[in-house]
């Protein structure tokens, strides 16, 4: 069976993706900083899927924790077939108001960490055959401070990437959802219904994951789960900047 590996996996897209994965019959390596969560999760997907689940404790914003976990990629001896990278973080859209500290930790989980990853996994994947799947966001394609420039990279890499290794069986995938009903928000403290955020644009995490292993699977370099997802991204190619720009400083995507 196919083995997938997926960082954050102890909540929100991560654990989404982990209990679809396990009901598809792969077995699973899921990463994520605390041992609990992590650990209650890979019981529940072995009793329920009888899939053969590793558990790997790392911290993404550590040089360390990267290391480790790409160390393990690159292990041509029990090789990953679909690497997804969910791990991440928000903070305040305020840039100059947030310690720098922070902006550089999430700048490294959103942008240095796929990238070692992702080098990591092409190193055996590249004639073998391979799928990766980047979570950024609908943030990527507006202007909204360091979140939205992180998720810029990441589709514009996944995009680049998906073109130039398809000759070796690889495809990557940029995930662009929007508001999802995960704990991302909560652990930025929102409490539910804080977020400034109406009704209709909140996604469900299986409907955002489905659609992203499917378009995964066709070979797509970018995934924008709805329809309504879809006309907003159409639409930034067309409105002004300004506008775009102050329409998203509502709540967190």
């Amino acid at each position: 069976m196919p083995t997938a590996l997926i960082t954050g996996a102890s909540a929100g897209l991560g654990e989404e993706f982990a209990r679809q994965l396990a009901a598809r019959g792969a077995d699973l390596l899921l990463v994520a900083r605390t041992a609990g969560a992590l650990d209650t999760l890979a019981d529940q997907l072995r009793d329920a899927h009888g899939v053969a689940v590793e558990t790997l404790v790392a911290d993404l914003t550590s040089e360390d924790g990267a290391n480790r976990v790409a160390a393990r990629i690159a292990d041509s001896q029990h090789p990953i077939d679909l690497r997804v990278n969910n791990a991440g973080f928000g903070l305040p859209l305020h840039f100059a108001d947030n310690s720098i500290e922070d902006e550089v930790r999430h700048l490294r989980i959103h942008v240095e960490t796929p990238m070692r990853l992702m080098h990591a996994a092409l190193g055996t994947m590249r004639g073998r055959g391979g799928r990766i799947i980047n979570v950024a966001s609908v943030a990527g394609f507006i202007s909204r401070s360091t979140y939205s420039a992180c998720k810029q990279w990441l589709i514009g890499f996944s995009r680049w990437a998906n073109a130039e290794y398809a000759s070796d069986g690889v495809t990557v995938t940029a995930l662009c959802p929007g508001f999802t009903h995960t704990t991302f928000h909560e652990r930025m403290g929102l409490a539910p219904g804080e977020e400034g955020v109406p009704s209709l644009m909140w996604l469900d995490a299986a409907d955002v994951v489905r659609e992203g292993l499917r378009d995964a699977a066709r070979g797509r370099a970018v995934s924008v789960p709805s329809l309504r997802y879809k006309a907003i991204v159409a639409l930034t190619t067309v409105l002004p900047a300004s506008l775009t720009s102050r329409v998203a400083r509502r709540g967190r995507v």
